[in-house]
């Protein structure tokens, strides 16, 4: 073992100086049984070389993991049955033939399966399919704001958060950026009802009730005044908004295409055989 390590340390050090010159035979650094171990399949650091002690430390850990699998694994081939192996070899090749199958579904649907989705398409889907599009939690659009409760002039930002002009909105935005612990605005974008109640210092009990006649809700603890400005929402059980679930939608058809995709393609290399007469049954 001493002998291997000298010369895998004299390989390391000319390693460094042969730069990309490529050698016509390779170098044999351990082997267990029938199977070698070269050189050029240590890994890249040990091939670029750091200092010579650690490299040689480094290799030695390497090539005795490699001799601990390479053991355990001929021990195994010897001793399992051949009914076990020639399961093995046939998950081997199964897995094998799904892979390839795979990555070929994969490139023709890059090359030619259409995934253009207008918004026709989704809305259509959507009118066709509402029963599939029922809330199970509650959503909103608000403006959320947790400020230190010494904030200076807290009254203007009650204010407004409760003002729906663009201008104020503005401003507010200017002065949460300066002051505000959190400054959520989901004006534009349905959420669920609970991310906006986890922020609370106290629970919100009922939420259906609190939604139906709250549009502005302030609390406060030791440290912080909470502020939610409540635009919209939707209750649970009923009819989730059209754009709450058009990327599920776009979800849904893309899968739909990709699996009659795929079975028009098994299906017409299947005719293409029985046509060319490459498919029989006997």
């Amino acid at each position: 073992m001493n002998r291997v390590f000298s010369i895998l340390l004299f390989v390391v050090i000319i390693s460094g100086c042969t730069g990309n010159k490529k050698t016509v035979k390779r170098i044999p650094v351990a082997e267990v049984g029938n199977v070698v171990l070269h050189y050029d399949e240590l890994p890249k650091l040990i091939q670029n070389g750091i200092n010579d002690a650690d490299s040689i430390a480094v290799i030695q850990n390497y090539i005795n993991k490699w001799a601990k699998r390479e053991l355990l694994l001929q021990r195994a081939e010897q001793n399992l049955s051949q009914e076990i192996r020639n399961e093995i070899d046939n998950q081997i090749e199964e897995t094998r033939a799904n892979l390839v199958i795979y990555q070929y579904q994969r490139q023709m649907m890059l090359e030619k399966m259409d995934t253009v989705l207008t918004e026709a398409e989704l809305e259509n889907y959507y009118a066709s399919n509402e029963k599939s599009f029922t809330l199970n939690s509650n959503i909103v659009k608000a403006l959320f704001i947790r400020i230190p409760s010494e904030t200076p002039d807290i009254n203007r930002i009650r204010t407004l958060v409760r003002s729906n002009d663009q201008s104020d909105l503005q401003q507010l935005e200017s002065i949460c950026y300066q002051f505000a612990e959190k400054f959520d605005d989901f004006n534009e974008d349905w959420v669920v009802m609970d991310r906006l109640s986890i922020e609370l210092p106290q629970e919100i009990e009922n939420e259906e009730n609190f939604l139906k006649r709250t549009t502005f809700y302030e609390t406060s603890d030791s440290l912080s005044v909470y502020l939610i400005s409540i635009r919209d929402y939707r209750l649970r059980s009923t009819l989730a908004p059209f754009e709450y679930v058009k990327d599920d939608i776009k979800r849904i058809i893309i899968n739909t295409r990709r699996f009659e995709f795929i079975q028009a393609l098994e299906n017409g290399i299947y005719n293409e055989a029985l046509k060319e007469n490459s498919f029989k049954i006997y």
